[in-house]
């Protein structure tokens, strides 16, 4: 039981006080997943820019009739005095 717990002891002081041994236990537990995830977000978006590149200046158009429904002509001016 004494031994577990010096392990145990060993270990915590480690990953306080050794920032390469701390570095090691993060990439072993979080590192490999978070660079998966890094490189699929990197292939997401060379092609995301590639399908941008092959056709120039990409546009979405609004339909005709959507355009028809809404009467927004502009707001009301509000006449204001400058605060210095």
């Amino acid at each position: 039981m004494k031994l577990l717990f010096n392990i145990i002891l060993i270990f915590f002081i480690l990953i306080a006080f050794v920032p390469l041994f701390r570095r090691f236990i993060f990439h072993l537990l979080v590192g490999r997943q978070l660079i998966k995830q890094q490189e699929r977000q990197y292939k997401t978006q060379k092609q995301q820019d590639k399908q941008n590149m092959r056709g120039g200046v990409r546009v979405d158009n609004v339909p005709p009739g959507a355009n028809q429904s809404s009467q927004f002509r502009g707001g009301e001016y509000v006449d204001y005095e400058e605060v210095k």
